[in-house]
């Protein structure tokens, strides 16, 4: 990357972070993503096969961090949640998703405010079947060795034991093979009232062979703004149903009521395309 394009990013990727800070709902629309010191952009990044792309880390701290750069398998839960999975559980499809990736370097030592971009490359073997591969890359802060006369004095009682936090990001890396495609339907929109206050609750129900991506915004008649917007959701090709739970403040739940449009759509910087939508009465 040339050095004006650096500097560019950088002060880009501080002002993300000053923003981050302010407005907390704002991460979520960004396309990057923040772990103690570290920056990272993207935060997904998909791959047809014919060329690689790059991620910027940057490190946004005082001090030079060190992070260590590796391959995560992770499956998606119904509920949205990603659960680790040991690569020697992976079935097929992850198995094949690990052997074409190819990314470089595998450490980086970063000094205060300097980006550095990560080269990642698929290379899909001519018999691979068409469809959807996954991984999750993760970035990790390697902690630092510290003096001995800096570590606590145990205890007269006993060993005393000091925690050093591992900071960290994990990003999807995501091949499309040959002819993918995916349908998505909302259903069942409904608020239901949890111990910690009332919730939209809704179902996405998916097929095909590629995996969606986008936010789901909650529009009424009479309204200029939406009643609810909803970043990032995901469904990834493992799953058919995902359960989708957003809280709600009091002006949202007392406008969750009558006719309104669901719909769930691209990201607004993948272009906002519309994926599913929905009219239902809610209350």
């Amino acid at each position: 990357m040339p050095i004006a394009s650096l500097r560019k990013f950088t002060r880009g990727v501080a002002a993300i972070a000053v923003c981050a800070a302010a407005v907390s709902s704002f991460v979520s629309a960004t396309p990057a993503a923040a772990q103690g010191d570290l920056l990272v952009a993207p935060t997904r990044v998909i791959l047809d096969g014919r060329r690689g792309t790059e991620v910027i880390l940057s490190n946004i701290g005082s001090e030079e961090a060190t992070y260590r750069i590796g391959l995560e398998l992770r499956r998606m839960a119904a509920n949205g949640r990603l659960v680790p999975v040991e690569k020697s559980e992976a079935n097929d499809t992850e198995e094949a998703a690990l052997g074409m990736l190819r990314y470089a370097p595998r450490r980086i030592a970063l000094p205060p405010g300097q980006p550095q971009s990560v080269r990642i490359a698929a290379r899909p073997g001519a018999e691979l079947p068409d469809g959807e591969y996954r991984v999750h890359m993760s970035f990790k802060a390697i902690p630092k060795v510290r003096e001995v006369t800096n570590a606590p004095q145990p205890n007269p009682s006993g060993v005393s034991v000091q925690l050093t936090p591992i900071y960290g990001v994990t990003i999807p890396i995501i091949v499309r093979h040959g002819r993918v495609q995916a349908q998505v339907a909302i259903n069942q929109p409904r608020v239901i009232q949890t111990v910690d206050g009332p919730m939209l609750a809704l179902t996405l129900s998916r097929n095909g062979a590629s995996s969606t991506y986008g936010e789901l915004r909650v529009t009424k008649a009479g309204l200029d703004e939406p009643v609810v917007v909803s970043r990032g959701l995901a469904i990834y090709p493992e799953l058919d149903t995902r359960e989708v739970r957003i809280p709600l403040n009091k002006e949202q739940a007392a406008n969750m009521n009558g006719q309104l449009r669901f719909e769930y759509r691209e990201m607004p910087e993948a272009g906002g395309g519309l994926i599913a939508a929905v009219d239902a009465a809610v209350g």
